[in-house]
C-alpha cells in the first residue's frame, strides 16, 4: 500500500533559510514552535504525558531533522497520534510522504485540500511576477505538483473538532489556499494561524533571512484569492487571540498580537495585497 504514496515529480531541497532556522520555541507548555528553514513545524502536546500531534511537516528532506526534534522534546522512538495539516504546500507537507511511511499514522487536512494531497491536482502555479522581493522571484522553483497521500489523509470532522487535539476547534481560513485550516483553543485563547496571516514579510529575501517581526497577510507569491484571505484575517481577528503561532515567523502574544491584528485588519489592502501580480484582482481595493 506504501508504494502508492510518494512526492510530485517536482519534489526537491529547495535553498533557503533564516536565522530562525533550527530554534525551537516552547510557547506554551504544550505547545512547541520549531523553525526548519523558513517555516514552522509545531508540536502540540506536554511532554509530561507523552502524547501528541505534529502540525504540518516543513521543507522537504527535512524528516531526520524532525525526528530529531520530537526525540529530544518527547523522549526516543516516540511518534505522534497524527499529522494534521493547515493546507498542502510543499512548505508544510516536505516530509509528510517519508514520515507516514515510517509511523504510519493518519493524516488530517480540510476537505478542499485533498485533491492537492492525494495526486489529483496541481496547486495553481506561484506568481514570481507579484509585488514584492526575491522570494516571489524564486517561486517557479519550489515543488507545485500534487503529492499523494492515498488512503493515509483523512477530512477533519464536520463539528469542528481535531482529533488528537483536544479544546482545539479548526476553521476554514482560505485564501491563501482554498482547504487552508488554522486551530483555535478556546480556554487559552491559542492560535495556530498556518499561513492566514504571518510575522514576517515573506516575499522579501532579507526579511525572511532576519526574521524581522513585522505581521502580515499570508505569503503574497501563492496566494490566490485576497478577498477569502482579507475574510480570513477579519475571522481570527475576532477571536481576540492570546497568543498565535503563524507558519512562517516568529510567535507573537499580548498586546503585540492584539495591536498587529487590529492593523492587520484595518489595512489589509495596503499591507498584505501586493499592489500587482497575476492573482490581484484589482475591484479589491
Amino acid at each position: 500500500m506504501d508504494k502508492d504514496i510518494s512526492y510530485g515529480s517536482d519534489y526537491k531541497f529547495i535553498p533557503a533559510t533564516s536565522i530562525g532556522s533550527g530554534v525551537g520555541m516552547e510557547v506554551l507548555p504544550d505547545l512547541y514552535c520549531y523553525t526548519i528553514q523558513i517555516v514552522n513545524i509545531i508540536l502540540v502536546g506536554n511532554p509530561k504525558n507523552q502524547e501528541f500531534v505534529l502540525v504540518d511537516t516543513g521543507m522537504p528532506h527535512s524528516a531526520n531533522e524532525i525526528k530529531a526534534v520530537i526525540e529530544e522534546r518527547f523522549g526516543k522512538d516516540r511518534k505522534p497520534k497524527a499529522i494534521i495539516l493547515t493546507h498542502g504546500h510543499f512548505d508544510h507537507v516536505g516530509t509528510v510522504v517519508d514520515l507516514v511511511k515510517e509511523w504510519q499514522v493518519p493524516v488530517y487536512a480540510h476537505e478542499l485540500e485533498i485533491p492537492y494531497l492525494t495526486g489529483k491536482k496541481s496547486y495553481p502555479d506561484p506568481d514570481p511576477t507579484v509585488e514584492g522581493g526575491m522570494v516571489a522571484k524564486m517561486s517557479p522553483m519550489f515543488p507545485n505538483e500534487p503529492i499523494n497521500l492515498g488512503n493515509h489523509v483523512e477530512t477533519f470532522p464536520s463539528d469542528g473538532s481535531v482529533p488528537h487535539m483536544p479544546d482545539f476547534r479548526w476553521i476554514h481560513t482560505p485564501g491563501h489556499a482554498p482547504g487552508h485550516v488554522s486551530f483555535f483553543r478556546e480556554k487559552d485563547r491559542a492560535l495556530i494561524a498556518g499561513d492566514a496571516f504571518i510575522t514576517v514579510k515573506q516575499d522579501s529575501l532579507y526579511k525572511v533571512f532576519t526574521q524581522e517581526l513585522e505581521i502580515n497577510g499570508p505569503p503574497r507569491y501563492l496566494t490566490t484569492d485576497w478577498q477569502a484571505a482579507s475574510e480570513s484575517v477579519k475571522k481570527l481577528e475576532a477571536l481576540k487571540p492570546s497568543v498565535a503561532i503563524t507558519g512562517h515567523g516568529v510567535p507573537i502574544s499580548g498586546e503585540t498580537l492584539t495591536d498587529s491584528l487590529q492593523k492587520l485588519v484595518q489595512n489589509f489592502d495596503q499591507i498584505a495585497i501586493p499592489d500587482y501580480g497575476k492573482y490581484v484582482d484589482k475591484n479589491i481595493h
